[in-house]
């Protein structure tokens, strides 16, 4: 199928080109189509899932890997956290209108896990801290 170009205008170039990318996109949605149905074909041949075949891929999709550790909560709905990273969510930024609320009052506490100085690690420390004004 040749098509002399040399003649044409720019006004009939354009149609030709128009079609022409038509005609491929009809011709890859056919081929896409058709490679679906052997797919489709061979995995019911065998008796399989494309889950099965391809981890990861054709089943149910879950958090996205690496979406992050919460950094911020809502005070006003718990269920309701940002990590810190992208957009702010609208939640956060009526937050910080309110008086007295900054972005450090809104961190998720980490203190519930750690523990405590022990009596015996103040008591080092306060020696430390004796020795130090001492040597000076």
């Amino acid at each position: 199928m040749a098509v002399k170009l040399d003649g044409l205008s720019p006004k009939e170039l354009q149609v030709l080109i128009a079609q022409a990318q038509s005609k491929m996109e009809s011709a890859r949605a056919e081929h896409i189509q058709s490679v679906k149905a052997k797919i489709d074909a061979l995995l019911k041949a065998e008796g399989l899932q494309l889950s099965e075949v391809y981890a990861g891929r054709g089943g149910k999709r879950g958090k996205r890997a690496g979406a992050g550790i919460p950094k911020y909560r809502n005070p006003a709905d718990p269920s309701q956290t940002w990590t810190g990273h992208g957009k702010k969510p609208t939640w956060f930024q009526l937050a910080l209108k309110k008086s007295g609320v900054t972005a450090d009052s809104l961190l998720i506490t980490r203190a519930a896990t750690k523990k405590a100085p022990t009596k015996k690690a103040a008591k080092k420390r306060t020696a430390k801290k004796v020795v130090r004004k001492a040597t000076k």
